[in-house]
């Protein structure tokens, strides 16, 4: 079990990378002000919820990356480190970008619920996640994959 946490956790950040670059291109063509781990972040750092604090910005990339990295253990843990087909990726990275941008973000910062936000951000965080989980699932399976080729002794 420890095995898939440890694969999991190391697919979550690669599907993190992945959807970070659509956040940064997103952000390149003008449709995202801000990047929602900086508000998450600055609301859970020391002093008052709304206002820029120091330290935020590498501080936010590394919840990005705890959280990406546990979202893949997660996933691990349920598919018993196989991987997932695509379409349970993408459904999985749709299911936490919903539950988490009509959920929990909004009520911790002051991001308005997705269906309230600007357009171009949301687009942007749905393309984002849907990136993610795919990406997420592609990485366990050959994660698994190549765990099972190690332990598989060579035929004599």
């Amino acid at each position: 079990m420890m095995s898939q946490l440890v694969r999991g956790a190391f697919a979550g950040t690669t599907a993190t990378t992945a959807m970070s670059a659509v956040m940064l291109a997103g952000d390149k063509v003008g449709l995202m002000r801000e990047h929602p781990p900086k508000h998450i972040t600055r609301a859970l750092l020391p002093g008052h919820p709304h206002r820029p604090k120091p330290g935020e910005k590498p501080m936010a990339v590394l919840a990005h990356y705890a959280f990406g990295a546990g979202a893949g253990a997660l996933l691990a843990l349920v598919t018993r480190g196989r991987g997932a087909p695509l379409p349970v990726g993408v459904a999985y990275g749709l299911a936490i970008w919903l539950a988490s941008y009509e959920g929990w973000v909004p009520s911790l910062t002051r991001l308005p619920p997705a269906h309230r936000d600007q357009p171009g951000r949301q687009l942007v965080m749905a393309l984002g996640h849907v990136v993610f989980g795919s990406v997420l699932a592609a990485s366990l399976r050959r994660r698994n994959r190549r765990a099972q080729e190690q332990e598989t002794p060579p035929a004599p």
